[in-house]
């Protein structure tokens, strides 16, 4: 964390390689979480490049006493909120030619194979479950960062974290039961 604060610092006295960095970074991550909003991952890849134009048109906004990755993922929820409000007014037809399929995106979010059998897991869960255990575990963001991104109070955000934990736990043994026989 201390270290994207440095980033976002370099990037404020006009060190563009570190705005570079911090994009690399979060890009990925940014994407696969506004697509648990959108459901489309071209919509979401376009909302994410969005998310990182308003970072850079307006670089002074941020405030450090807060994470980067809080920062990034509320400007997210926001544009991907947002979208989904304006889409709701216009009503058109989707080319499947544009649409990708779920594995898809898995791959190209998480690299290592246990990562994708966690994440297929964790799609499993019920909305919200399914996003926090996300935020939490995957992304390692603090509970209070959450409540933060997604709007909940505290007690919610634990108490739906440990409803998921437990199904999570009880979804993953029953895989591992499945590939014992």
């Amino acid at each position: 964390m201390e270290e994207d604060k440095k980033l976002y610092k370099k990037f404020l006295n006009g060190d563009n390689e570190s705005f570079e960095l911090i994009v690399d970074k979060y890009m990925e991550k940014i994407i696969y979480f506004i697509y648990r909003f959108v459901k489309r991952i071209d919509v979401a890849e376009d909302l994410a490049q969005d998310v990182f134009v308003y970072i850079l048109m307006n670089k002074e906004k941020y405030d450090s006493k807060y994470s980067l990755k809080t920062y990034l993922y509320t400007i997210s929820k926001s544009k991907a909120i947002n979208y989904i409000k304006k889409e709701s007014k216009i009503s058109y037809l989707q080319d499947n030619e544009y649409l990708f399929t779920e594995e898809e995106i898995e791959d190209a979010v998480f690299s290592k194979e246990k990562s994708k059998q966690l994440k297929l897991a964790i799609d499993r869960l019920p909305e919200p479950q399914n996003q926090l255990i996300y935020l939490v575990d995957i992304e390692e963001l603090s509970y209070k960062e959450i409540c933060s991104i997604l709007g909940m109070s505290l007690s919610q955000v634990k108490t739906l974290i440990h409803r998921g934990r437990k199904k999570l736990k009880q979804i993953l043994m029953k895989e591992a039961d499945c590939y014992n026989e």
